[in-house]
This record gives structure tokens, sequence and C-alpha cells, in this order.
């Protein structure tokens, strides 16, 4: 079942009292517990160590597992009453009162909020002045997420006008979204409708979202394994041979390659492997005179191409 990201928060606060009340606790029985699989557990117990009683430094929950069993090294150390500094309770209220105003986002949640930060405002006393007089205004990717994160938790399909730079061009297309995750970008994977297969999409090109009431049915599908990078080329995908000169070895650095030979004039001759072969245009125009695309002749052939426009439009 797809976790959409207040749901896991919410877990992963009732993980942390769970785990102090049972030391050494099995993990397939906090799995069993909590209704995940033993590996969305592992994932939240690779994100507690981070979390902590001050994000100015204070102690952090140092909770691992061997596999077996779950241990927490030092919950007597983080379960002192919590006292906020002036900055640390500035920042909680700026943050609160900014996710409240996102659109989407469910009302009782938004309700929920709101009294938090009535209680931390009363708290805070004189410390929560500052807050007052700042406020945060998200980019157009915030109102998306929220449609998508709504959309996950309501079961709803999503209708997406969006940009593809490889084509360079704008599509509309229905989505039945599975989950939002994170690599570098945010990105919500979901069943698209217009090409009947799974995709993935990047919250900023989103140029225009809207929750439709029709009922989100994705096939059932094996979630992927994103530990290794979002791109992870497929054996049975087109080979593409590309090199590049000295100013352009950071591509062996950024694309999953096969191989990266070395060239006599300090460049590489790279092989790698892609679904969408037409992708790597864009690199190709990017690198202008410190690369080149080798094979397949096709795609070396469109990739002069549109260099040949691009300076045409630039002489104009």
């Amino acid at each position: 079942m797809a976790t959409n990201a207040i749901d896991q928060t919410r877990r992963m606060l009732s993980l942390v009292t769970y785990l102090r009340e049972r030391p050494g606790a099995r993990v397939g029985d906090v799995a069993r517990a909590f209704g995940i699989s033993e590996d969305e557990l592992i994932a939240d117990l690779d994100v507690l160590p981070m979390c902590g009683t001050s994000f100015r430094g204070g102690d952090l929950l140092d909770i691992d597992t061997d596999g077996d069993r779950i241990w927490w090294h030092n919950p007597d150390d983080v379960a002192e009453p919590l006292r906020l500094a002036a900055d640390e309770a500035t920042a909680l209220l700026v943050a609160a009162r900014a996710v409240a105003t996102l659109p989407g986002l469910r009302e009782g949640d938004r309700q929920a909020l709101l009294r938090a930060t009535a209680k931390l405002e009363a708290a805070a006393g004189e410390a929560a002045g500052a807050s007052s007089r700042l406020s945060v205004t998200f980019e157009s990717e915030g109102g998306v997420f929220a449609d998508v994160d709504r959309a996950i938790a309501e079961r709803r399909r999503l209708w997406l006008r969006y940009y593809s730079p490889a084509r360079d061009e704008l599509t509309e297309r229905e989505v039945d979204p599975i989950r939002l995750f994170a690599v570098g970008h945010t990105y919500v994977e979901a069943w698209c409708r217009l090409s009947e297969a799974r995709r993935t999409f990047r919250l900023d090109r989103v140029a225009e979202i809207k929750l439709l009431d029709a009922p989100a049915d994705p096939p059932p599908i094996e979630l992927r394994d994103l530990s290794e990078g979002l791109v992870q080329p497929a054996a049975e995908d087109p080979e593409v041979v590309i090199e590049v000169g000295p100013g352009g070895r950071w591509v062996a650095e950024y694309y999953p390659h096969d191989s990266a030979e070395e060239l006599s004039d300090g460049g590489l001759r790279i092989t790698l492997r892609t679904p969408d072969p037409a992708s790597l245009r864009r690199l190709a125009l990017r690198l202008g005179r410190d690369g080149r695309i080798v094979s397949p002749q096709a795609l070396a052939d469109s990739a002069r191409q549109a260099a040949n426009q691009a300076l045409a439009a630039y002489g104009e």
C-alpha cells in the first residue's frame, strides 16, 4: 500500500514511543504491529537516527538494528522535557504557519496543525514574538506536492500538464499516483493512463495539476528499489556511445554507464544504456564542443540537426 508523507511521519512518531517501551523488539514483530513490510520498517529506522531533541546539534536518537532486533541505546538521554530556544521556537512557528497555508492539505490535518501552533505559541511566550514578523511563501512545487499527497491519501486520479525536457513539449495526461519520493528532486511515481505504463514525474516540471473525482486504480506493481538512484538502466535498454573531451568528463560521474574508456586527449569514450535515447539529445547540446554522440547513428544525426537549428535561431 502506498504511504503518503503525513502518514509516514505519524508512523515514525508512534514508532519512537513503541520502541522505547520494548527494548530489543524483533523487526518482524514491529513491522506486523505497524502493518508495514520489514523493508519499510528498516527505511524508517534509517531516518530516525537523524532525528533528535534539537536541530542545533542536540542529542540524536541512537537507534540501530542487527536485522533481527532493534536497539535504542540512549532513550534516557532524549527523554528530558523539551525546552525550545528562541530561534527554534521561531523556526517551528514560521514553518507551521507556512505548511498550514498549503493548497490541498486535508482540512483535518490543517486544523490539527493550527491547534498545535497555538499551543506552541503559548508555551514559547516572548520567544515566539519574532515569528509574527516572518513569513514563508512556497513555490509552485509546494502546491503540487500537497495535491499529489492528498490524491495518494484519498486514492484519487490526477490530471497533469507536464513538461518533458527530452522532447521540449508539454503533454496532458491522467495518472494514478502511487508514491512520492525524493532523489535530489521530488518525484511522484504513478500509473500513466496515456502510456498505460508506470512513469515517474518530477514535481517542478508539473505546469498544472487537477485532483479528479475518479478513483485511482493502478495495477499491482512492485515498487522499485531506489537505493541505487533514480536512473537504473536495464540490460535490454538501447546502448548509446558518447565521446567527451576533458571538459565533459563529468558525464561519467553523473550518468550510470557500462564503461568509460580513456582517450588520448584526456577525454572519455562512455558507453551507457537508457530506455529513452532521445533524452540524451539535450546532453549533446549541453556539451557543445566538449562531446558528441557516436552511436546510434540516428541519434547522432538528430543531435547534430538540433544543434544546427539552435545555431540558426541564435543567428537570427
